[in-house]
């Protein structure tokens, strides 16, 4: 199996899974009645502590492999920055915002990751991928233009909320990408997620999660949702996420983050939110926009920057 494929195959199931992971959130917090299960801090404590534990027996396999403090800073960047902080802050983005909203916010993640790549790991690009990070962009603003069948009561600290999780993505994938080339994908997200099991669990019982689920009668209902969620949704994903990283790059990778409105937009569909033309267009437009940012380099002769982007990564 050719890595452009192998790649692609990764990245259509990571998003079936980071797609449906927006509505799991909102069942950990919410039953299908609307009564209050876990707050939002007690599913982003719950889903990093429960990750953390299903990870826990790699993580301490693997803990010789760390040899300098370098190492041990950038895998903490990756736990934290790549984890720990964004759960907390989509949870509280759902408090205001629809799920699927905040997977169409998600597609942030590329534009921070080219940032962040360019300006501080100076990764060059090509005119024909700038292009379709553009036309990616304006797809994703459409479908966000169109979705107005899903509801939006927040306000914009609650939109912030996910912008901010996408730049840490962003410093996350480059961090993976430049610094941690020794390590695989089962090493990274192991370690990240042992480095934060700690902090996790002291959230934990901080946000009194364990009382909750004492005194709450949906608690298991609530317990059920974010189980799928951390175990698949958070320690599958990321060892996906950065084998994806591994077999082609870190800006392909953060590419995943294009096709997750649509599946979460599809999710909606099947929870009563409706989809319009307009909608289905605009998936159109981003999945151009993502064709060019990865096939571009090869479709066109000369272009050779796809060699610049292809990860180090020990696979």
């Amino acid at each position: 199996m050719s890595k452009e494929f192998k790649g692609w195959l990764l990245l259509l199931f990571l998003a079936c899974i980071w797609g449906s992971s927006f509505i799991l959130m909102k069942k950990g917090m919410f039953t299908s009645e609307g009564k209050a299960i876990f707050s939002d801090t007690q599913v982003g404590s719950l889903r990093m502590l429960i990750a953390g534990l299903v990870l826990l027996p790699f993580g301490l396999i693997y803990l010789r492999l760390i040899k300098t403090f370098k190492q041990l800073l950038c895998l903490s960047i990756v736990g934290f920055f790549g984890n720990f902080f964004p759960a907390f802050l989509f949870t509280y983005s759902e408090t205001g915002i629809s799920s699927g909203f905040a997977g169409m916010l998600n597609s942030f993640t590329p534009i921070f990751t080219v940032l962040i790549g360019y300006f501080i790991f100076k990764v060059k690009l090509t005119p024909i991928q700038i292009i379709g990070i553009l036309i990616g962009t304006v797809g994703i603003y459409f479908l966000m233009a169109a979705g107005k069948s899903i509801s939006k009561t927040g306000d914009w600290s609650h939109i912030i909320a996910v912008v901010i999780a996408t730049l840490f993505y962003g410093i996350s994938l480059n961090t993976i990408k430049h610094t941690l080339q020794d390590f695989n994908a089962i090493q990274i997200t192991s370690l990240a997620f042992t480095v934060i099991l700690p902090p996790s669990l002291i959230a934990a019982y901080g946000f009194d999660t364990f009382q909750t689920l004492q005194t709450n009668p949906y608690a298991y209902e609530g317990l059920f949702f974010i189980s799928i969620l951390s175990i698949i949704g958070t320690a599958l994903a990321v060892i996906l996420f950065n084998r994806i990283i591994s077999v082609r790059s870190a800006l392909f990778a953060s590419s995943v983050t294009y096709f997750i409105p649509i599946v979460a937009v599809i999710i909606g569909y099947f929870f009563k939110e409706t989809i319009g033309y307009w909608q289905i267009v605009a998936m159109f437009i981003i999945l151009l926009g993502v064709i060019l940012v990865n096939l571009g380099p090869l479709l066109f002769k000369g272009k050779k920057n796809e060699k610049n982007e292809l990860s180090t990564v020990k696979s």
